[in-house]
């Protein structure tokens, strides 16, 4: 407690972290509650589907923004950004500003997110 207190950069890498947690939190009560921030039925069998499609749903976004952010990574024009150390601890693929929340979503079943996750090769 007293580094943290004495030391402003591990002050100012606890509260970024805390920040990045604090926004997937939000990101959570958005998907999981909806607008009205509460579950929509109070039988246990409903909430345990509910917290299970939850998961699932974070796993797919957290997936998706790994695969984005290696290609941002193989990228040489964007590759060569993160050069510090401090730098690199600042990725992670707990984002979710590119998410829609609400609203219409149109999805094109015909074709593929261009997204590699392979360093070019098209991902599975």
């Amino acid at each position: 407690m007293c580094r943290y207190l004495r030391r402003r950069e591990l002050k100012r890498e606890i509260e970024e972290g805390l920040n990045v947690i604090e926004s997937w939190n939000r990101a959570n009560s958005v998907i999981y509650y909806s607008k009205t921030g509460e579950m929509v039925s109070n039988r246990a069998d409903e909430q345990e589907l509910s917290v299970q499609c939850l998961r699932m749903v974070q796993a797919s976004l957290v997936y998706v923004n790994t695969l984005m952010i290696q290609d941002l990574l193989d990228d040489p024009d964007t590759g060569e950004i993160l050069v510090t150390p401090a730098d690199k601890r600042g990725v992670t693929p707990l984002f979710w500003e590119h998410i829609l929340p609400y609203g219409e979503v149109k999805l094109n079943m015909t074709s593929r997110l261009m997204l590699s996750g392979r360093g070019g090769q098209p991902g599975r």
